[in-house]
This record gives structure tokens, C-alpha cells and sequence, in this order.
């Protein structure tokens, strides 16, 4: 078998640095986009904000995530994931810190919009950059990995938002926005010196470049004769397109991605937004102080389910875990949703219970994107998926308190719980496995895959349903 330079590395002092580098993107998505939670109390007394413009300040940043993963993905496929790496961070830093200067509404809304575009754009450099650079062996935990950082990010917003609250009053909120330029000063130190995609450098012909920058990552003179092995191995087909993404298996698959990942996003965002509101509407705590500590137990759930997550999709693989994660997720949601009114422990378990489900089959939104695209295709698609996804969440997250005002909190418990299912059933029809599979390979359509594996891809015999 022959050895691909990239794919059978050994995990180097570069990767790492990488990973710490490109983590600092979901990092900072989980600080910017939870932070204005906290901030929107001093905000909306300070500005005499009424309610429409409170809703719009606090989700206008969903739309700017929306637009930058949809412009710049394509962006990034065109002039290289190094240029973009650096800055999408300048511009999230830039419009923090102009937040300290924020005296009306509209500045507001515009600033946070801004915030979005940025970090939408983030999502498919910094992800594309990372899955190109690591090696197969790592590459599925490694990505997962991401998932990890964003709930970290939440987190240590709430905590910020907290220290500032406390310690200076809500008039604090604009220092609380601004602080986000702290984070990504130091995630933009850990980017520098990051070297461009060698597989990008390929398809763009740029072989003695790719040559220099894998020799320095893996610490060896890598010789001419070896980087021409690896672009044959790449073996880009053809230009690709845009369009592309649009017919095909290539559709298909962006479909997969964004109504999967949407799926996973919904209750997770739900829960994030409005989870002392259900768990007070189920009896947790008789107080918001009560309901707040359900959610701080949640969140938790969420963050130490990745871990077992990222194991498992290295050793069981990709495709059985996204469907136990739906299957299950969906099951620990039903007895909510039948028994609504159930004793505080009834409720807490199942609700830990999903979190930690919910949470192992997270970490697979970003490894599916990035690893169902060729390199000519990949950031797009991710930004694609993304803007798939995106939509979904911000539909659903706003039809929340919708539902649990007017059908009640049973009902909206199966509802999500049908949603889950609802990935599951995606999932049978179209989850591939990609696991241990050159990068280059994995983007193979399943008729290729399974004639170069005795595992064929259960989705080969789906393939009728492509778009």
C-alpha cells in the first residue's frame, strides 16, 4: 500500500499548535455569539432599546453567520485558506473592540452582524486548513475536537458575562462585547506562522511550495519525487465549481451535512436559549435560580459527551455513530415529552441523558463536510452546509417559545424528539463511513468507495435517492 505524505504522518508539534490555532475559530463562535445574552440587559437600559430591536441585536449575528460561511467558503477554495485564516480574525477583533463605542441601536445591530459575517467565515477555513493538514489516524477526533471548544466558548462567556455583571454593574455590556478581541488577539498569535494547505498548493500547481511546507512540518527534506506521488494520489479529476454543489452526489451530500447538522443544532440551541424557561415549565427548581442551575448541569452534559464521541468515531466510525446519537437522542426526549409533569430527578436524567447524546454525535459537523468534498470543493461545501444548517436553527430556535406558549412543554418535547428521529431517518438513507480513509478517498462517491473496500458504504444502495 502506498504511503501518503500527509494522510500516514506522525502527529508533529505542528499539528498541535494547528489544532490549538484552529479551535480558537469555534472558540470564539461559542464566546461572540453567547455573550451578547448576557450583555443585551445593560444594553437594551442603556440604549432604551424596545423589544423588536432587542430580538434583531440578538439574532442578527445568526444572519451575518449565515451570509460569511455562504460568501467566503467559495472565497477560500479561490485564493487559499491561509489569507482568509488571518483575516476573518482581524475583522472579529476590530468590530469588538469598536463595540466600547456603541451609543445607539443600529451600531449595535450592525457591529454584531459583522461579529457574525466574521465567524461565519471562520467555519470553513479554519476547518478545511486543519482537516487537510492531519493525518487520517487523528483527523476524526481531532475535528470533533471543534465541537468541544464552541461549547467552551459558550461557557466561558456566561462566566465573563458573570465577572463583569457582578463586579461593575449591567452598565458593564460594552466591555463584556469588547472582550472578545481579547480571545481573538491570542488565537491570532497562535495562528502565525501557519503554513498554507499543501493539498490546495497541489491543485493549484504550487509543488515546490507544498514541497518546503510539509518538509518543515514533518521536520525531513520530502523530495520532489514524493510530492508528486501525493498529488497523483490527490488526483483532482477536473476544475471544479461552485456550481457543482449543486447536482449530484455533491448535493446530496451538502444536504446531508446541513439537515444532519441542523438537526443536532435545534435542540442544542433550544435547550442553550431557553432551557431555564423548559425546565421551570417541567418543574425543575422552584426558582430561575433553580431552572439556571438545570442549565449550567446541561451545558455540562453537552460538553462531557464529546469525549466518549471523539473516541468513538475513530473506533466504531462515523456512520454508527450519528445514528445512535439521533436514534437515542430521540428516545431520552420521548418520556419527556409523555410525562411532562415527572418528578425533578425523571426530568434531570433525561434531560442529562440527551445532553450527553446530543453531544457525542455533535462532534460529527464538522467531520462530515470536510470530508465528503474534495480539496477544490471543501471550504464551500462547508460554508454551504453551514448556511444549510443556520437557517434551520434560527427558524427553529425562534419557533421555541412559540410552541411551549401555545401547545405547552409535553408537546414541544416530542416535537423535538421527532425532529432527532428525523436525522436518524437522514441518516440511514445517506450517512457514509468515512473513518481511516485517505482524505482525498473519502470524498469518493460510495460506488468508488465500495469497490476499494470489503465494507461497502451502506449508502451505495441509497444512491438512487441522490438528488
Amino acid at each position: 500500500m502506498t504511503t501518503h505524505l500527509i494522510d500516514d504522518a506522525p502527529l508533529t508539534k505542528y499539528h498541535k499548535r494547528l489544532i490549538a490555532a484552529c479551535s480558537g475559530g469555534p472558540f470564539l463562535d461559542g464566546f461572540l455569539l453567547s455573550i451578547i445574552g448576557v450583555a443585551l440587559t445593560g444594553a437594551s437600559m442603556d440604549l432604551a432599546l424596545d423589544a423588536a430591536t432587542i430580538g434583531i441585536a440578538g439574532a442578527v449575528s445568526l444572519v451575518g453567520l449565515f451570509v460569511g460561511s455562504l460568501v467566503f467558503g467559495p472565497i477560500t477554495d479561490r485564493i487559499g485558506r491561509r489569507v482568509m485564516y488571518t483575516a476573518d480574525l482581524l475583522v472579529m477583533i476590530a468590530a469588538s473592540i469598536v463595540c466600547l463605542w456603541i451609543e445607539a441601536g443600529w451600531q449595535l445591530i450592525a457591529l454584531r452582524f459583522v461579529v457574525g459575517l466574521a465567524v461565519g467565515a471562520d467555519y470553513p477555513i479554519a476547518t478545511a486548513l486543519l482537516t487537510e493538514w492531519m493525518p487520517r489516524k487523528y483527523r476524526g477526533a481531532t475535528i470533533g475536537l471543534l465541537s468541544v471548544f464552541w461549547l467552551a466558548g459558550a461557557i466561558v462567556a456566561y462566566l465573563v458575562g458573570f465577572a463583569f455583571t457582578s463586579t461593575f454593574g449591567d452598565g458593564s455590556w460594552r466591555w463584556m462585547l469588547a472582550s472578545g478581541a481579547v480571545f481573538g488577539v491570542v488565537v491570532l498569535l497562535l495562528r502565525m506562522g501557519s503554513h498554507e494547505s499543501p493539498r490546495w498548493l497541489i491543485t493549484k500547481g504550487r509543488i515546490e511550495q507544498a514541497r518546503r511546507d510539509i518538509s518543515s512540518v514533518l521536520d525531513r527534506e520530502v523530495t520532489t519525487e514524493e510530492i508528486m506521488e501525493m498529488s497523483a494520489q490527490e488526483k483532482p479529476k477536473r476544475q471544479s465549481r461552485f456550481t457543482d454543489l449543486l447536482r449530484g452526489i455533491h448535493m446530496r451530500r451538502v444536504l446531508f451535512c446541513g439537515l444532519t447538522w441542523m438537526c443536532f443544532a435545534i435542540p442544542q440551541f433550544a435547550l442553550f436559549t431557553y432551557g431555564p424557561i423548559i425546565l421551570s415549565g417541567l418543574g425543575f427548581g422552584d426558582d430561575h435560580a433553580g431552572a439556571t442551575l438545570g442549565q449550567i448541569i446541561l451545558n455540562l452534559g453537552f460538553l462531557l459527551g464529546a469525549f466518549p464521541g471523539m473516541k468513538w468515531v475513530e473506533s466504531r466510525g462515523r456512520r454508527p455513530l450519528i445514528l445512535g446519537s439521533f436514534l437515542f437522542g430521540a428516545l431520552a426526549l420521548v418520556p419527556l415529552g409523555l410525562w411532562p409533569e415527572g418528578p425533578t430527578w425523571f426530568v434531570m436524567t433525561f434531560f442529562f441523558l440527551f445532553a450527553l447524546i446530543n453531544g457525542a454525535g455533535n462532534i460529527l459537523v464538522f467531520i462530515y463536510p470536510n470530508e465528503l468534498f474534495p480539496t477544490q470543493l471543501r471550504a464551500s461545501a462547508v460554508g454551504l452546509a453551514t448556511a444549510v444548517s443556520r437557517i434551520g436553527a434560527a427558524v427553529g430556535t425562534y419557533l421555541v417559545p412559540v410552541s411551549l406558549s401555545g401547545v405547552g412543554v409535553g408537546p414541544t418535547m416530542l416535537i423535538g424528539a421527532g425532529l432527532t428521529a428525523l436525522g436518524f431517518v437522514i441518516s440511514i438513507f445517506w450517512a457514509e463511513e468515512t473513518r481511516n480513509r485517505n482524505l482525498s478517498a473519502a470524498a469518493d462517491s460510495p460506488a468508488e468507495v465500495a469497490s476499494e473496500t470489503a465494507f461497502p458504504a451502506p449508502t451505495a444502495a441509497g444512491s438512487k435517492a441522490s438528488l
